[in-house]
């Protein structure tokens, strides 16, 4: 088999990650470099991933990119858009896509879910959302774990994230809401949890053959009694440096899945909450119990700079699957066990 030719959508933080591993890729070969400024336009795609020159130019033009004829486009834009997408599918590109619209059909927007399937019909292409969260951590692991249970109880995931080394001062202020009084905290960004993970959880017990009756969602705020300081500025005292969300999957009147995110700027907080370093925790009971941790054993001062592979690379690692897959909307149910292939 030959190359799958892949362009790059976007090269953010993750996308930036997932450019340079497919140029590093000995089964993929970049095709083209799609992006939204005028300063990266023009420049060589080594360039902007931080290695040497590969020939390829990034452009600003989509119809150039698209005209490329590539096996599979890795779309990984700040935002979602619907035409954007369907374009590309249409064109006969496949699609591996970073951002959270397709983990479920049933949760796709009607009119979005007919515009896509009608784009990935016309051009016989497929498209997939995955990721480390969601993605790998709430659907590919659980899927797994579930192989030596005959009941299961209760699968409770929980996510840890020290953001104290993060020096994105527009992500974790303006965004995220970290040095906020919690009385004007926002907290909608409490109950996104539903609509972020809830896919998931959905996509495990539809699978597992116990679909879940509904989805609950709540959060809270976590202080500090004195001023803290991080790599994106101080935050004061009595102002949010922690903040947790859950999303719970209900079935006859229990709880037996769930996903709680733990995002925090110091682990020093005035409310008494299971804060542990940057990484997972996974519980399942049943019959097979497990109890799992998985973290992330990188200095702090090498987090921002490492973390981008968890969400890139399984991305990355998709494209042959996807390609190899019937058209339309494909989630991990629906897709063979994706692994790493020519690892360096």
């Amino acid at each position: 088999m030959g190359k799958h030719r892949v362009v790059q959508w976007a090269t953010g933080n993750i996308g930036t990650y997932a450019l340079r591993a497919v140029i590093e890729h000995p089964g993929l070969e970049l095709a083209g470099v799609f992006v939204h400024s005028a300063e990266k336009a023009g420049r060589d795609a080594g360039d902007l991933a931080g290695v040497g020159a590969t020939g390829v130019a990034a452009t600003a033009d989509a119809d150039e990119v698209l005209a490329l004829g590539a096996d599979c486009v890795l779309y990984m834009p700040r935002y979602f858009d619907v035409d954007e997408v369907s374009r590309i599918l249409a064109s006969g590109a496949n699609i591996v896509t970073t951002r959270g619209e397709f983990h479920r059909l049933e949760d796709i927007d009607p009119e979005v879910r007919k515009q896509v399937e009608a784009a990935c019909e016309q051009g016989g292409s497929s498209i997939h959302s995955t990721g480390s969260s969601p993605g790998f951590i709430s659907e590919a692991l659980p899927l797994v774990l579930s192989s030596i249970q005959r009941r299961l109880d209760r699968l409770a995931i929980a996510e840890f994230a020290d953001l104290s080394r993060r020096d994105s001062p527009g992500l974790l202020f303006d965004v995220m809401g970290f040095g906020q009084a919690p009385g004007e905290f926002d907290e909608g960004r409490l109950s996104h949890g539903k609509t972020s993970f809830g896919p998931s959880l959905n996509l495990v017990a539809d699978a597992l053959g116990m679909p879940l009756d509904g989805l609950e969602a709540s959060g809270d705020v976590g202080t500090s009694a004195k001023s803290v300081h991080i790599a994106a500025g101080t935050l004061e005292a009595g102002t949010v440096v922690a903040q947790r969300l859950t999303v719970s999957g209900l079935r006859g009147g229990r709880e037996v899945m769930s996903f709680r995110a733990t995002w925090y700027c110091t682990a020093d907080i005035e409310q008494d909450w299971d804060i542990r370093a940057t990484g997972w925790h996974v519980a399942v009971e049943g019959d097979a119990p497990l109890d799992i941790d998985l973290r992330f054993p990188i200095p702090m001062e090498r987090m921002a700079a490492v973390a981008p592979a968890y969400t890139a690379n399984r991305a990355v690692n998709a494209v042959p699957t996807v390609c190899a897959a019937a058209p339309g909307i494909r989630t991990t149910v629906d897709l063979p066990q994706i692994f790493a292939t020519a690892l360096g």
